[in-house]
Order: C-alpha cells, then structure tokens, then sequence
C-alpha cells in the first residue's frame, strides 16, 4: 500500500505483463502496446464491453494517455491510476487485467474509480 499521492514507478510494478502495458501506454508505443495483448484479447471501459482497437486509438494513442499508479493489488493484476490524457483530462481510475499462460493480456477492464 502506498501514501496517497505517491507513485509506484512502473518499474516496479510486479505483474511483467502489466508493468509493459503501463510503460507502452506512458511511452505513446503502439506496436509495444499491440504486441503484448493476446490475439483475441478483449476489454471493457465503465461495464461496457469496448471494440479494442477503437478505444485504445481514441483513449491512449491519439490523445496521449498516460498512467500513474498510486496502488496496485492482485499480484499487481489490479491497479489504481491517475490516467490523464488530451480529451478529458486527468481521472482517477481502476484498472484489472486477465493475463494468459503465455504472458500476454487476455483482457483489461478499465472505469473511474
């Protein structure tokens, strides 16, 4: 558990699958970020099941979205971040992830925390 306002580098977060994912997004790395998710890999934003490459061109890429984690849980499968990014600014939001045998991100489920 950390101190309100403090971040965990993304260095150190423990899950390897999600610490990739929070760097690809922080570095604007597309080809990063596809490489790590799993073929059929699938997300939900808010509940609501998303079209992956839509939402990750419009919430990530094409408005600069980036991560900082305040907590993680679950093995570090589970985080709480401030996500900022170009269209609404900076929320605080909780992320969990599905990582699969082969390391890659089966799923995320994202919304406001």
């Amino acid at each position: 558990m950390t101190l309100a306002g403090m971040t965990i580098q993304t260095t150190r977060l423990s899950d390897p699958a999600v610490r990739a994912f929070v760097a690809a997004v922080n570095a604007h790395d597309r080809e990063a970020f596809l490489a790590l998710l799993a073929p059929d890999a699938t997300m939900a934003d808010d509940g609501d099941d998303r079209n992956l490459a839509q939402w990750i061109d419009q919430e990530i890429f094409s408005s600069h979205g980036h991560m900082e984690v305040d907590n993680e849980s679950n093995g570090g499968r589970a985080l709480i971040a401030r996500y900022s990014n170009d269209t609404w600014g900076e929320m605080r939001t909780r992320w969990s992830f599905t990582v699969g045998e082969d390391g890659r991100i089966a799923r995320f489920e994202t919304g406001q925390a």
